[in-house]
């Protein structure tokens, strides 16, 4: 257990060298790092022990050999010397994870004019084959890799240097914001506040900034309808810069919608709380998007001595939910949750959610009889951490239930989870010797078609 504490401790120091959530200023690394320590949970929770695949059976027991959707996972990556990680950040690092002939293959992108690979995803755009769009930081650069006698080559769609601190494409989602039926790209910047969205003009984008606030960090984007009024909105996630002690860190989370020029608007201020993942989607199954936050803890004293006064709170947003309500859905008992993704894990047509944190595990959230009031709350795996700890919930396979990816930094683990009799059962696809060597700051499925191989 101590040991496992340490290598949680090291591994936030040295991420914080590249463009994380945390700041980057000479000295936090070691703030952070004290920090990480694990804190006392304000509430115990039920423990599940996941189902194990048998060492002595092959790695892909129960999946195809073949898969028709593979995985993208965006990295930050750390030069190794002597067999350790160092701080010195290298380029910016693309996995593709597909699938073929009953093995997991993996082709990797590197990008020298960034180092962290914040997000990839595929992106159409109208009257053109699909690519690979990256959100890089330090160099700040939005890109769409297509492939070019047989390697993925890059093509910038923009690029900017913000004059702040920080110089960091931060977040991006992709849908028809203006309803014309062309794809349209919200980003948000870790940089200056700011949030704009990138629009196709036959084969050019134009980018529009639609907010900007100094010393601001925007965290998060996600797009979708909660008024049901057929027009998409934009929700991001402004915060006062990061701060590496228990002192209060106010946020909000803001609406915009770009096609009528309206925002920002605040739809949740969370007082000296903040949240650095949201999630936009219609979980409970009424037709209706929901928005819900996952809003961090507040915490007390430093290393050893650090408590959490209040866990992370998973708090939902209706249409007309006052900016100013609390309406928590579930509680977990960590300081840092930064990830939260929904599906179908027992194929009963009904959408539950996963919430990743920090060194407490995965959880599951599924909504009641009244999905406005408390959901049930089961762990998953208490063995699964990491800084940003990125999940996904897809049906990869195709047989009517999401599958649950988990990137456990921690560990050095790419997982599988299937849901069979009820429990969930992990596999290892992909496990690095030196577990600090990256960070994983999402995942994202990817159909084999959109590869161009």
């Amino acid at each position: 257990m101590r040991n496992r504490a340490v290598i949680r401790v090291g591994l936030v120091a040295l991420f914080l060298v590249v463009g994380c959530k945390s700041g980057d200023a000479p000295g936090e690394k070691a703030a952070e790092a004290t920090a990480a320590q694990e804190a006392t949970p304000a509430k115990p929770a039920p423990e599940a022990k996941p189902e194990e695949t048998s060492p002595k059976k092959p790695t892909g027991v129960g999946v195809p050999d073949d898969l028709p959707n593979g995985l993208l996972l965006a990295y930050s990556q750390f030069q190794v010397v002597d067999g350790k990680a160092t701080a010195k950040p290298g380029p910016a690092r693309l996995d593709i994870l597909t699938r073929e002939g009953g093995e997991w293959k993996t082709e990797t992108v590197e990008d020298a004019q960034s180092n962290v690979f914040h997000k990839a995803m595929i992106l159409t755009p109208r009257g053109q084959a699909p690519g690979i769009l990256t959100l890089g930081g330090s160099g700040a650069y939005v890109k769409l890799w297509r492939r070019d006698k047989g390697a993925l080559q890059a093509s910038t769609l923009w690029h900017a240097e913000f004059g702040g601190k920080f110089n960091r494409m931060r977040d991006a989602e992709v849908a028809d914001l203006y309803g014309d039926g062309t794809p349209a790209i919200a980003v948000a910047t870790h940089d200056q506040g700011v949030v704009a969205v990138l629009r196709q003009r036959v084969n050019k984008w134009k980018t529009e900034r639609i907010d900007q606030k100094a010393d601001t960090f925007v965290h998060e984007i996600e797009i979708g309808d909660l008024d049901k009024d057929g027009t998409l909105e934009v929700y991001a996630t402004p915060s006062e810069p990061n701060k590496l002690d228990a002192e209060a860190q106010h946020g909000e989370v803001v609406r915009y919608v770009p096609k009528d020029k309206k925002g920002p608007s605040i739809v949740a201020d969370l007082g000296k709380r903040h949240a650095k993942e949201i999630y936009v989607g219609d979980v409970d199954g009424d037709g209706t998007d929901e928005l819900y936050a996952a809003v961090e803890a507040l915490t007390t004293g430093r290393g050893a001595s650090l408590q959490i006064v209040e866990p992370v709170e998973i708090r939902r947003y209706d249409a007309n939910t006052p900016p100013d309500a609390k309406v928590i859905i579930a509680t977990i008992p960590d300081r840092l949750c930064r990830f939260l993704t929904a599906g179908d894990v027992d194929g009963d047509g009904k959408q539950e959610m996963v919430a990743a944190s920090f060194s407490k595990g995965l959880w599951l959230l599924r909504p009641g009889k009244d999905p406005k009031s408390e959901w049930g709350v089961e762990s998953i795996d208490r063995d699964s951490g990491g800084f940003e700890h990125a999940a996904l919930l897809s049906d990869l396979d195709g047989d009517g239930r999401d599958e649950l990816y988990v990137a456990a930094d921690v560990q050095g683990e790419l997982r599988r989870y299937v849901w069979l009799r009820g429990r969930a059962k992990r596999e290892v696809i992909a496990k690095r010797e030196i577990p600090m060597s990256r960070m994983t700051w999402n995942i994202m499925p990817v159909p084999l078609g959109s590869l161009g191989r």
